[in-house]
């Protein structure tokens, strides 16, 4: 299974305003809209982190790469992205006269993180440092951004540097959240090997029984991953009951 990480920074969106409280901007006071500035991607469990930039590949190339990648992945995963970084590149394929990439699955992990645990913040370098792995890299705020715009080469090499981490954060949280993501696409279809008895969200074989997982009519052999620490169910059921309550 090919699991893409990626994450994509844009230029903001420039506008005549009259005041910096509240405004409301229409279309007549927008300037420039925001467009892709640089992403960082990288395969889960390879070593290399890619990175494009308008400023390093210009942006077709920047754009026509992202695509590429998109295309050959099964699974893309992103912080946000459902939101933020998927519409956004979709919004550049079209754009550039691209169809849609080869279909993928998205794993979101602040979905996750907002929909299984309660933290304090759910800002990427909270969650990260809350759960002890290295957080984001620091940056100057805003200010980077315009130097980026502007060319300013010491600036770009930061943004890189952001970038890329943000794409390694990612897989560090991945791995650390990896029993508690919920539907993740089935590794075992991916693996080729046909296993009926490996672990849906890593692809080991290495699963121990523990008790049965119950539906309303049915019972189901249960299991634990030893690799990854998830909890699965075989897809026969053991035994079954053919009453069931009578709703009212």
């Amino acid at each position: 299974m090919k699991t893409l990480l990626i994450d994509i920074e844009t230029t903001p969106n420039l506008a005549h305003v009259w005041s910096l409280w509240q405004q409301n901007v229409g279309l007549s006071q927008l300037l420039e809209s925001a467009e892709l500035l640089c992403f960082a991607a990288k395969w889960h469990g390879a070593k290399r982190v890619e990175f494009a930039s308008q400023f390093h590949d210009g942006k077709h190339e920047m754009v026509e790469r992202a695509h590429r990648l998109l295309d050959q992945a099964d699974v893309v995963m992103h912080y946000n992205g459902t939101s933020f970084d998927m519409p956004h590149l979709n919004r550049e394929f079209v754009q550039a006269g691209m169809e849609p990439p080869s279909p993928y699955k998205q794993v979101d992990l602040l979905r996750v993180v907002k929909r299984r645990f309660r933290f304090p913040s759910n800002k990427l370098d909270y969650v990260l440092r809350a759960l002890d792995l290295p957080g984001k890299v620091g940056h100057a705020g805003h200010e980077l951004w315009v130097k980026c715009m502007a060319g300013d080469e010491k600036a770009w090499n930061q943004m890189r540097r952001y970038n890329r981490r943000d794409v390694t954060a990612l897989e560090d949280l991945a791995e650390r959240l990896r029993p508690w993501i919920p539907g993740l696409p089935n590794a075992a279809l991916y693996s080729g090997e046909g296993h009926e008895d490996a672990c849906p969200g890593c692809g080991s074989t290495e699963l121990e029984k523990r008790g049965y997982a119950y539906t309303q009519t049915s019972a189901f052999q249960q299991y634990k991953c030893k690799g990854c620490g998830r909890w699965c169910r075989g897809g026969k059921a053991l035994f079954r009951v053919d009453l069931r309550e009578v709703a009212q």
